[in-house]
């Protein structure tokens, strides 16, 4: 029996090498999570690109397909990526995907034109006025395949349009893809998200203590190979965070964002927030709070404000 060998690298993630098919591993492989890749022809374990191993689920599986009479080797390389070199790697491959989903878009509109095309020449062939069929006359068999026919072809036009359709709406929203992880709210909500995990892995570091309502919970630091994996992980986020940061700095120069906080936006001014302009109610540290129009006010974090006017304005 062919040799499994259970694959993981940042860049590709968790690939199975060495199945074939109908060789029974596939039922193995699905139970654990595992999932076929027809582009890459491979089996592999959904969101494990660019991420550090599975190791608990990439053992389970090992353990899995060894009990079927299966060998299974590993080959498991921990090095990671800088963020820029995985942020690359992201748009290169969305970038491919809107170039397929184009194409596709294009084949889709050509096929419901042809469809369209056919049924209007169905069409055409049935009598003008929508005259009656003759029963008994010997026109009447041939009449009858064309209103067949006529249907057949108009259903096909009707679902070749649908199908133009969905796949034009899927290739614009790739299209936005790349666009919105960009655009400034994104990166600041990333940006407050990285920096509030690089203080959970410092407090599982050092050791901290959680207090809720008469209970008092100690957590020693992080000690052997779980240390190890938080520094690894803490490192990882500190990369991505000065990426992020790299990235809002330049937004902030180039005037696409604006740093808005509680220096510059006063009660009783306005703010826009998802589209919508509120009035101040209080301007907090981290947050704004805002009228609502009814008997309860908004908190909303500075990163959502898309606008400000002073009271006086």
């Amino acid at each position: 029996m062919t040799t499994l060998i259970i694959n993981h690298s940042h860049e590709a993630g968790t690939l199975l090498e060495g199945t074939t098919r109908g060789d029974g591993s596939a039922p193995i492989l699905k139970a654990y999570g595992w999932r076929w890749g027809r582009s890459i022809n491979a089996w592999y374990i959904p969101m494990s690109r660019d991420r550090h191993p599975k190791t608990h689920k990439i053992d389970a599986t090992a353990a899995g397909l060894r009990a079927k009479g299966f060998e299974v080797e590993t080959d498991i390389d921990t090095t990671v990526r800088s963020t820029a070199e995985v942020e690359a790697g992201k748009l290169a491959r969305q970038n491919q995907r809107v170039g397929a989903l184009a194409a596709k878009a294009d084949r889709k509109a050509t096929e419901a034109n042809v469809a369209r095309n056919r049924a209007d020449a169905a069409h055409a062939r049935l009598p003008w006025g929508g005259e009656p069929i003759k029963i008994g006359h010997r026109s009447e068999s041939q009449h009858r395949r064309d209103i067949e026919r006529a249907h057949t072809t108009q259903g096909q036009a009707i679902k070749a349009d649908a199908d133009a359709g969905q796949a034009a709406i899927r290739a614009e929203t790739a299209a936005r893809t790349n666009t919105l992880r960009y655009s400034p709210q994104p990166v600041a909500n990333r940006i407050e998200k990285l920096g509030a995990e690089i203080r959970r892995l410092e407090r599982e570091l050092k050791g901290h203590t959680r207090v809720s309502g008469p209970y008092r919970d100690v957590f020693p630091p992080a000690e052997g190979e779980y240390r190890e994996r938080i520094l690894s992980q803490l490192d990882e986020q500190k990369d991505a965070l000065a990426y992020w940061q790299g990235i809002r700095a330049d937004q902030l120069a180039s005037g696409q964002a604006v740093e808005y906080g509680p220096e510059q936006i006063k009660k009783g001014d306005a703010v826009k927030i998802g589209g919508h302009w509120r009035e101040v109610v209080r301007a907090n540290r981290k947050t704004v709070s805002v009228a609502t129009g009814y008997s309860w006010t908004a908190r909303a974090p500075y990163t959502d404000v898309q606008g400000h006017r002073p009271a006086q304005d």
